[in-house]
């Protein structure tokens, strides 16, 4: 660590994109040029698809400007093709957090349902993805987002029937007329207006929205999914040394921590609520008793690729 620390001084910058604020990654940024000075973090928010797009085209051009990219659902697949290959093992990072030898787990924000606590009775809120079909949630009463990406555990979970159950259980969500939106911010934030009742979210939205006050809380509708997000090396990376120095200190336990505050550190991926108390993330999905699965293989990924233009499909929007 000492030699790539050394190379990664020479080199002196590192070019990190994420789909997040960079509010939510400061305090680990933080940490890591006061752990490693003389690196500094240019950080870039920046949306999964679009990073893809720019990366590919780069690499074609062989003029990349991301040391550190972020995939995670549907961009695990061609991120993978992007990946260049790192020994993680070599630096420190455990096992269970390295995917596919190529990328590396730093956080999950798992896909929940929302609603608003003014608007709805705790006895009210549906427990079982069955009980979204109720009347009672029919006429823009639910936002949802059109991407169908809050289906994942369907595909996940055998349990769950899979494609035969899903597609039908689609076209009656449909048929109640919800509110469809773009994507899953723009669907949390209805539900904490009191324009919907309940809605498709993702974790640390909501976790982000009681912090403010909004009157929203996690419903106890499950299973979900852990919706894991790795980072990893581009390949012709123009600063390599510090990549992985960037990565692997974002692996860290003190990171972790950071990371945690604003909740984007990890979770285990499969249902484990023995230590619920580790994080703020961990501690909510365990207290409103959800039970979540992992994506464990880039097969699975590339199911989901099939899986949710024919969910889109069947909920009318078929966005692609």
């Amino acid at each position: 660590m000492s030699g790539l620390y050394t190379q990664a001084k020479k080199e002196g910058v590192v070019y990190w994109s994420a789909p997040k604020p960079q509010a939510q990654m400061q305090s680990a940024i933080d940490l890591f040029t006061k752990k490693y000075p003389g690196v500094q973090v240019k950080y870039t928010n920046t949306k999964a698809p679009d990073q893809v797009s720019q990366i590919k085209l780069e690499q074609a051009a062989k003029k990349v400007t991301v040391d550190v990219g972020n995939a995670g659902g549907l961009t695990v697949v061609p991120s993978m093709k992007l990946a260049d290959n790192v020994d993680w093992a070599k630096y420190g990072i455990a096992s269970d957090n390295i995917f596919e030898k190529n990328m590396v787990y730093i956080w999950a924000v798992p896909k929940v349902w929302a609603y608003n606590t003014t608007k709805v009775k705790a006895s009210e809120v549906p427990k079982t993805w069955n009980d979204l079909l109720n009347s009672r949630w029919s006429g823009g009463k639910v936002s949802i987002e059109s991407r169908a990406s809050f289906m994942t555990v369907w595909d996940l979970d055998s349990g769950m029937g899979g494609e035969g159950k899903a597609l039908p259980w689609a076209k009656k969500l449909n048929a109640l007329k919800p509110h469809y939106t773009d994507n899953t911010t723009q669907s949390e934030a209805p539900i904490e207006s009191g324009q919907v009742d309940m809605g498709t979210s993702l974790i640390n939205l909501v976790l982000s929205a009681q912090k403010k006050g909004a009157p929203v809380a996690v419903a106890p509708l499950s299973p979900t999914n852990a919706n894991e997000a790795y980072l990893y090396v581009p390949k012709y990376a123009p600063h390599p040394a510090a990549a992985v120095l960037l990565t692997s200190f974002l692996s860290s336990a003190a990171a972790q921590a950071a990371l945690s505050k604003s909740y984007n550190s990890r979770i285990p991926v499969s249902t484990d609520c023995s230590n619920a108390g580790q994080t703020p993330v961990l501690k909510a999905i365990c207290a409103a008793g959800l039970k979540w699965y992992p994506t464990k293989s880039l097969a699975q990924y590339q199911s989901l690729s099939a899986f949710f233009p024919k969910a889109e499909k069947a909920l009318g929007t078929s966005v692609g």
